[in-house]
């Protein structure tokens, strides 16, 4: 598949670095999200996401742009679709800017061709229809790199909160003490709330007590709405749910609905890329030929 296919030009979400951070974040909807900065002569300078000005760092909200960006890696259309889905996992970013591979232009980096982004929900766009995908979850989940992470719905905003910090995660997974699914709290919109002057400070149930967000229960904030499949499900079933319904994963349940693993756009990338690497290798196994340097 050419990169070319799957480029956006249109409706890129820009910004200026005089903006505030605030003004810019009220465009994005998860921390995977960005926001692409171009000066006044209109030239690509860097990109604002929430994972890196509100979760990696705590930026004041009248941050200006300038103060806050990020240079994530760069696309170019030369680029195999395995090393673009390579970038995304290591910016932990879901939209990259992509420039023009021209001779000249790699040269001379300063003179590089902005033409436009690609998402990972473009990439899955391809992947939703592609065989090598139609596996079943519940060997993708016995692999992935960390186990099921979750917090009990009575648990306090301050032990979901340790939870996101040691384990580095953006999402855990919310349960009874029936070990049943309840729903998914983000960090993200966690932080959005630690913000809002509507949390800062809240009165009880008597109006004489202030109750600090963070002694809330994480059941008063976690989303109900999930969406499932069983562990005997295909990949490529999750692939389409998280694409079809614009959400970012699937979580993967028994039958009592008791949480087995999550699927994410992450593993979703890096199965790709194992099976790429996998597919190099027995290419060069039954050529008789193997260039280490490939690796």
């Amino acid at each position: 598949m050419r990169l070319l296919n799957i480029l956006k030009e249109n409706d890129i979400i820009k910004v200026s670095p005089e903006d505030h951070l605030s003004k810019v974040l009220s465009k994005l909807s998860t921390s995977h999200d960005a926001a692409f900065v171009f000066n006044e002569d209109d030239k690509y300078i860097g990109i604002v996401s929430p994972y890196f000005t509100m979760i990696k760092t705590s930026l004041p909200a009248n941050t200006k742009v300038e103060h806050c960006l990020t240079h994530t890696a760069k696309i170019y259309l030369n680029y195999p679709l395995s090393k673009v889905c390579e970038l995304f996992i290591q910016s932990k970013i879901h939209y990259l800017p992509v420039f023009d591979p021209s001779p000249i232009m790699v040269r001379d980096k300063s003179s590089e061709k902005f033409l436009g982004i690609i998402s990972a929900r473009r990439i899955l766009s391809y992947f939703k229809d592609q065989p090598i995908f139609k596996v079943k979850v519940e060997k993708i989940i016995s692999k992935r790199w960390q186990g099921l992470i979750t917090v009990f719905e009575d648990d306090t905003i301050t032990q979901a909160i340790h939870l996101f910090k040691t384990k580095k995660i953006s999402k855990l997974i919310v349960i009874n003490h029936d070990k049943k699914l309840k729903g998914v709290l983000s960090y993200y919109d966690l932080i959005n709330l630690m913000i809002s002057p509507k949390y800062s400070s809240h009165h009880g149930e008597r109006g004489r007590e202030n109750i600090s967000f963070y002694n809330y229960r994480v059941k008063n904030f976690a989303k109900s709405y999930v969406l499932t499949l069983s562990k005997e499900n295909h990949l490529i079933e999750a692939i389409n749910l998280i694409f079809n319904k614009k959400i970012g994963s699937v979580i993967i349940t028994d039958k009592e609905r008791r949480p087995l693993g999550i699927i994410t756009t992450r593993d979703i990338l890096r199965f790709y890329i194992d099976n790429e690497k996998f597919a190099f290798i027995r290419r060069c196994l039954k050529s008789n030929y193997f260039d280490f340097g490939k690796f």
